[in-house]
C-alpha cells in the first residue's frame, strides 16, 4: 500500500507539470492512439509512456499489476480475432474437441487491438505515477466533470485504505488462529472477513458522517485552486501534441 500513496518524485520534470497540462496532454495522446489505423504509433506511444514511468522509480511488481487485467483482457481479445476473424488461414490447431482455425486478418486486427490497449495504459499509467490523487481530482473539477462524482471519489479514495488496514488486521488474526488451514475452513473465514468489513464500512460511514455535519458540512466539500498556466508548460505540450500528432498522421 505503501507504492499507492507515496508520491512522485518531486524533482522529475513531469511531476512538477500542471496536472491539467498533464491530462489534456494525455487525452489528445489517448485519441490518436484510438483512432489510429496502423500498429507503429501505439508501439510508439506505449513505449514512451513506459519509459516515463520506468524514470519515475515505480517498482516493477507494481507495473506488473498495474498491467496484469488489461494484458489479459489484451490477450482474448487477441485469441478471439485470431480464430474467429478473417478468411486467409495461418494454421490449424487441432483440440480433442474442436477444430480452430488461425486467420491473417485475425491476426493483424488483434495485434492492432492489443497495442491500442497497451498504450493506453501506458499513458493512463504515466498520469497516474507522476501526479497525486488530489492534483487529478482538482484537474477533473477544473475540466468541469461533475462535482458529485469528484466528492463521491474523493470520500473512497480517503477510506479504502482504512478499510485496506481493517482487513489487513482481520485477515492476519484469522491465520494466527489457522482459520485458512483448509478449503472450508477458508471460505468460512473469508465470508466472516467480508462481513465485518461491510460492518465496519457502514459503522464508519455513520461516524464520520456525524463527524462531517458537526464540523459544518452540508453536503458540498470546497474544491480546489488552480494557479495560473505557466505559457513555457502549454507550449512544450502544444509542441509534444504536434509532433505526436505528426507521426500519428503519417500512418
Amino acid at each position: 500500500m505503501k507504492h499507492v500513496l507515496s508520491a512522485s518524485p518531486a524533482d522529475h520534470p513531469l511531476s512538477r507539470l500542471d496536472p491539467r497540462v498533464k491530462l489534456l496532454t494525455a487525452g489528445a495522446l489517448l485519441a490518436m492512439v484510438i483512432s489510429c489505423t496502423g500498429g507503429l504509433f501505439p508501439l510508439l506511444a506505449a513505449i514512451l509512456s513506459l519509459g516515463i514511468v520506468v524514470s519515475l522509480g515505480v517498482p516493477l511488481r507494481l507495473i506488473l499489476l498495474r498491467f496484469a487485467e488489461p494484458a489479459f483482457i489484451a490477450a482474448v481479445v487477441l485469441l478471439l480475432k485470431l480464430f474467429f476473424s478473417g478468411v486467409t488461414p495461418l494454421f490449424t490447431l487441432q483440440l480433442p474437441w474442436l477444430e480452430l482455425t488461425a486467420y491473417r486478418e485475425g491476426l493483424r486486427e488483434g495485434l492492432l487491438i492489443a497495442g491500442r490497449i497497451a498504450a493506453a495504459v501506458s499513458v493512463v499509467s504515466a498520469v497516474g505515477f507522476s501526479s497525486s490523487f488530489t492534483d487529478l481530482m482538482a484537474a477533473l473539477a477544473w475540466l468541469r466533470v461533475p462535482r458529485s462524482f469528484i466528492e463521491v471519489a474523493l470520500f473512497a479514495w480517503r477510506y479504502l485504505f482504512l478499510l485496506l488496514d481493517d482487513a489487513q488486521v482481520i485477515h492476519a488474526a484469522q491465520r494466527n488462529r489457522l482459520g485458512y488451514s483448509g478449503l472450508r475452513r477458508g471460505m468460512r473465514s473469508f465470508g466472516t472477513l467480508a462481513g465485518a468489513l461491510v460492518l465496519k464500512a457502514f459503522d464508519n460511514s455513520q461516524t464520520i458522517t456525524t463527524a462531517m455535519v458537526q464540523r459544518g458540512y452540508d453536503g458540498n466539500l470546497p474544491l480546489f485552486r488552480h494557479r495560473p498556466f505557466r505559457p513555457a508548460e502549454v507550449a512544450l505540450s502544444a509542441l509534444f501534441v504536434v509532433a505526436m500528432g505528426t507521426l500519428w498522421g503519417m500512418q
